[in-house]
């Protein structure tokens, strides 16, 4: 049982946290744990929004680790979003003379002006084969988090 007392996270809440997203199997994708602890503003972005859904609710105190399936961290791995770019288009996002090999990162403009970025999977004569779904869309993640301070 929670002490009323205590302040509660709510989507406005600014806060003061350790936390740790890690595979199922253990490993690390990010911790403050061994660092100083993480301030954010709910709400603004700073973490993914389905993470700031696990948070509300939470008693500034509480230690918690949480499973998140795909749906409720980064997503389910959409087909779609694995497409066939033109060396045209990856030449006009690229530095000049820039050589990719599968594996790479590449960052592309949007036509709104902002960034998104792909995984390089494959090329052939045709093009490149790109995947830009989230690199954490769909798995199961675990979610740990110490609530130092609401306010």
């Amino acid at each position: 049982m929670t002490n009323p007392a205590l302040p509660l996270v709510h989507p406005d809440s600014y806060l003061t946290l350790h936390y740790r997203l890690a595979s199922l199997d253990g490993e690390n994708i990010i911790s403050t744990f061994d660092e100083s602890p993480a301030t954010l503003q709910m709400g603004m972005g700073q973490l993914a929004p389905e993470l700031e859904k696990a948070l509300l609710g939470l008693p500034e105190g509480s230690h918690t680790t949480r499973e998140l399936p795909p749906e409720q961290a980064f997503g389910p791995r959409n087909p779609e979003l694995i497409q066939r770019v033109s060396e045209a288009t990856l030449r006009e996002n690229s530095a000049f003379g820039e050589q990719y090999v599968v594996g790479d990162l590449v960052e592309f403009a949007a036509p709104s002006g902002g960034r998104f970025a792909g995984i390089l999977k494959a090329k052939d004569e045709q093009g490149y084969i790109f995947d830009f779904n989230h690199p954490l869309a769909g798995q199961t993640l675990l979610f740990e988090t110490r609530i130092i301070g609401i306010l």
